[in-house]
């Protein structure tokens, strides 16, 4: 089994991914092969809602990171996507590339387990944290709990390393994705059979 842990930062080996890394340990532990993935720093397009996607199953815009993490996110058994935060809220460009990626493969990733995990220098981590957990709700995909709400607190990866809460948090969500994991695994269930989506307006 493997889970794709979405690093959501422009750098690289920062915060964010000093907390993934936390993560991954867990991951390995109960054999669950971690797979890593940077968004990077070049530019991405925001979702313009054209539509062409539910023709395509991909996204219009083609560019180096939309429709190649949807493709891994397919693949993946499990997701974790991590984000610094940036007042009060994921980073700009990941939100981006979420909205692209639920927009036109939401269907394609329901029921997998996910979780979101944020790191902060002092505030915001709550409200970061719930954005990036709503992708999920919305997309009928089982979220991965932990000991605490899944962040990590510094402003440099050595400072990070030294919330021992955070790590510890990090372990445990680590832990209990492998378990759910197994879980569902070892279950062979059939996935809930979804109703038609009955979309209403608040003006009508």
């Amino acid at each position: 089994m493997k889970v794709l842990l979405v690093n959501g930062s422009p750098r690289e080996k920062g915060c964010t991914y000093t907390a993934l890394s936390e993560v991954a340990k867990s991951l390995k532990a109960g054999g669950v092969e971690p797979v890593f993935y940077s968004i990077g720093k070049k530019p991405v397009h925001g979702c313009i809602e054209c539509g062409k996607c539910r023709e395509t199953g991909k996204c219009v815009f083609d560019d180096y990171v939309c429709n190649e993490l949807l493709g891994r996110m397919q693949q993946a058994d499990g997701i974790v996507v991590g984000s610094p935060v940036f007042y009060a809220g994921p980073n700009g460009a990941l939100c981006a590339v979420l909205d692209r990626i639920f927009y036109c493969g939401a269907p394609t990733l329901a029921n997998k387990p996910a979780a979101a995990v944020v790191s902060c220098r002092r505030g915001g981590a709550s409200a970061a944290f719930d954005r990036l957990n709503k992708y999920f709700m919305m997309s009928r995909m089982p979220i991965v709990t932990s000991q605490y709400w899944n962040s990590v607190h510094g402003n440099t990866p050595d400072e990070v390393r030294r919330d021992l809460e955070g790590l510890q948090t990090m372990r445990t969500l680590g832990r209990n994705m492998v378990w759910l994991l197994q879980s569902i695994r070892q279950a062979k269930l059939s996935v809930p059979k979804q109703e038609p989506w009955i979309a209403t307006s608040f003006i009508r």
